[in-house]
């Protein structure tokens, strides 16, 4: 069992940065692929950027490369979301997940643990 809490989110203007975390209880976080998505009113959760148990590998939507930066430390079992260059379309809430399987997905059914979210907003 995993309990996770994020944390960062904000309004901000566009262009602007903000920084996402999420804290993860349990022993077995550096075990688990960690993902962000993101749900914007009226429409489907979709994924942002995952990272590898260890860190090593991270993966992108395409609306992310470039702008936004996943990281962990499992050490404090914490993963980041460091999102710059920010656009109004990236208003929605924002939800870190744990995947409990081997590699990563794209999809929400990918996960098995999930946070309650922060919400993100980018004024234009």
């Amino acid at each position: 069992q995993v309990q996770l809490v994020e944390s960062g989110g904000g309004l901000v203007q566009a262009g602007g940065s903000l920084r996402l975390s999420c804290a993860a209880s349990g022993r077995t976080f550096s075990l688990y692929t960690m993902g962000w998505f993101r749900q914007a009113p009226g429409k489907e959760r979709e994924f942002v950027a995952a990272v590898s148990s260890s860190g090593g590998n991270t993966y992108y939507a395409d609306s992310a490369k470039g702008r936004f930066a996943i990281s962990r430390d499992n050490a404090k079992n914490t993963v980041y979301l460091q999102m710059n260059s920010l656009k109004p379309e990236d208003t929605a809430d924002y939800y870190c997940a744990a995947r409990n399987l081997y590699g990563y997905s794209y999809s929400p059914s990918g996960y098995t643990y999930w946070g309650q979210g922060t919400q993100v907003t980018v004024s234009s």
